[in-house]
C-alpha cells in the first residue's frame, strides 16, 4: 500500500510540474518570443522606410500586392496605450499571427475602397488584443505604411459572432450597420478570453489620411 501511495504521489507531484510548466510557458514563454518577433517586424518595417523604399501602398491608383507573411504596415490603437503598436503582416496564418496582426488575404488593402480586415490574438502569443472588449465607438485606429497615416474611427463593436460568420469581413460588412461601399476596417479577434468559440468584432470607416512628412495625427498625440 504504501508503494502505492508512493507512486501516485510521484506521478501527481509529476503531472503537477508538467502543468505548471505549460502554463508558464503559454503565459509567458510564448509572449517573450512573440514581443521579439513583433518587435523584429516593426524593425524590419522601419529600416525599409528609412532607405526610402516605398510600400505597398505608395501608389494608391494602383497598389502592389502584399507579400505572404511580409510586414506591411503598424498600427497603433491610443485606446490600448499609447504605447502600444503592433506589425501588420500579410496572411492570418498561424506561424503569421505569431509574429503580429493579420490581414485577411482577399479583403481590401489598406486605405482602399472596401474591407480592410485584420486578426489577432486575444491570449498567447504577445496579447495584442488582450483588452480588446475595451474599444469604444469613435475610438481612432491608426495605420502607417511609411508614407501614409490613415485614421479609421470605430463605428460599431465589440459585435459577438461565431467563427463560420465570415460576412463580417465582406466589402460592406454584414450587421455593421454599412449600406453603401466604403473605405472599412475590421478587427477581429476570439472570445471567450481563453477560448476561440466565437469571435469579436468592430468595425471602422476610414476617418482621414495625411503625409508621413506631415507628422503624427492627431489621434496620436498626447
Amino acid at each position: 500500500m504504501r508503494v502505492v501511495v508512493r507512486a501516485v504521489s510521484e506521478l501527481c507531484i509529476t503531472v503537477g510540474s508538467v502543468i505548471v510548466l505549460f502554463v508558464v510557458y503559454v503565459l509567458f514563454w510564448t509572449g517573450v518570443r512573440a514581443d521579439d518577433a513583433m518587435d523584429q517586424q516593426i524593425d524590419v518595417l522601419r529600416d525599409q522606410w528609412a532607405r526610402g523604399a516605398p510600400g505597398p501602398t505608395a501608389d494608391p491608383a494602383s497598389p502592389a500586392p502584399y507579400k505572404s507573411g511580409r510586414p506591411f504596415a503598424i498600427m497603433y490603437i491610443p485606446r490600448l496605450g499609447f504605447t502600444w503598436n503592433k506589425p501588420v503582416l500579410e496572411g492570418t496564418g498561424t506561424g503569421t499571427l505569431k509574429k503580429g496582426l493579420g490581414h485577411y488575404a482577399r479583403t481590401a488593402q489598406l486605405g482602399q475602397k472596401g474591407n480592410f480586415a485584420v486578426a489577432g490574438h486575444r491570449r498567447t502569443y504577445g496579447d495584442p488584443f488582450k483588452d480588446f472588449p475595451e474599444l469604444r465607438r469613435g475610438d481612432a485606429v491608426v495605420l502607417s505604411d511609411g508614407v501614409t497615416w490613415f485614421t479609421y474611427r470605430i463605428d460599431k463593436g465589440p459585435y459577438k459572432t461565431v467563427p463560420t460568420d465570415i460576412e463580417v469581413i465582406d466589402p460592406v460588412p454584414r450587421k455593421s450597420g454599412y449600406t453603401r461601399p466604403g473605405r472599412y476596417l475590421t478587427l477581429t479577434t476570439c472570445d471567450p478570453e481563453w477560448g476561440h468559440s466565437h469571435r469579436l468584432i468592430v468595425w471602422a470607416h476610414l476617418d482621414s489620411t495625411q503625409p508621413v512628412e506631415a507628422g503624427k495625427p492627431e489621434a496620436l498625440r498626447r
